[in-house]
């Protein structure tokens, strides 16, 4: 009697167990990877952080050569880099722009400071680990006598790139320093909606920020322009997440790397295996009691 009381008990966990594994299975709410729409319903999903090695490989610098000498802005800067990660462009040692690394090469547009310019780049992935640093490439910007060191005005940022589901508004801090305030800011978010203005009072850090309709990468253009008229830029990467359609305005998606990893499973999976998980118990509880009734009789 204790061994069938026993037995009770064991199938009463395993009862339990399924409708577990079934609630799992036909209700759960995961944030897939790639998926346009979060949370999903309907899949049962796994997401882990998997340590991955920082970029091996340098980005380089090939446009503007080292030497060379510019008294317009604002520059391009280019080169070779390994495909879809993040490169960050500094100049004297402060950020001044950010692109994607897209077919193995990138590109965007630069303020210089007046004087002599240092320039480097480095690449970074999507856990943010950076790689070597570029070849350093030295230019000089003149930018005439109507500008005096340190007097221009000029845009950096802590972010290099930011994101948002689609609909939610992204929050960036933008830094303005130098020129003569109050100041114009315009933001091109890349998306082919109108650029928002914005007037701000003095120098220091403030906020821009825009909802982006569908998922991307977009090429984001900051302009400030002083009450001389004096101008500073800053190119950014943001990002609406999830995934990328054919119809959206955003350059090539940066493809999934090993920093995360995401399996789904359909529901009609799960309930097949618990199916079967109820035909074998069956199974295994009806030989049970052919094996305790043949040793009663035998007793």
């Amino acid at each position: 009697m204790l061994r069938l009381n026993a037995q009770k008990r064991t199938k009463l966990a395993v009862y339990l167990i399924i409708s577990v594994v079934l609630s799992i299975g036909f209700a759960s709410q995961v944030y897939a990877i790639g998926s346009q729409q979060n949370p999903q319903s309907g899949t049962m999903g796994l997401q882990a952080t998997i340590p991955s090695p920082p970029p091996s490989q340098a980005a380089t610098i090939a446009v503007p050569s080292n030497g060379q000498s510019f008294t317009s802005l604002p520059i391009t800067v280019s080169g070779l880099c390994p495909s879809n990660l993040l490169i960050k462009v500094l100049d004297n040692n402060i950020f001044v722009g950010s692109a994607v690394c897209t077919g193995g090469s990138y590109s965007l547009k630069i303020f210089l400071f007046n004087g002599l310019n240092d320039l480097i780049a480095q690449d970074y992935d999507n856990l943010g680990q950076s790689g070597p640093i570029s070849n350093k490439v030295s230019v000089n910007f003149n930018g005439g006598q109507n500008f005096q060191v340190g007097s221009r005005v000029t845009l950096t940022s802590q972010y290099a790139e930011m994101g948002a589901n689609p609909g939610q508004d992204i929050n960036w801090p933008i830094v303005i320093s130098g020129g003569v305030p109050p100041y114009a800011l315009s933001v091109d978010w890349g998306d082919g909606q109108p650029a928002k203005l914005q007037a701000v009072a003095n120098t220091g850090t403030t906020n821009i920020s825009h909802a982006y309709n569908t998922s991307g990468i977009y090429t984001v253009t900051v302009t400030a322009t002083d009450s001389n008229g004096a101008t500073a830029f800053l190119q950014l990467v943001g990002v609406g997440n999830g995934q990328v359609n054919n119809n959206n305005t955003s350059k090539k998606p940066i493809q999934a790397v090993s920093s995360s990893t995401s399996t789904s499973l359909p529901w009609w999976v799960m309930a097949l295996f618990a199916v079967f998980m109820l035909v074998t118990f069956w199974l295994g509880n009806r030989h049970g009691k052919v094996v305790l009734l043949k040793k009663y009789n035998r007793s």
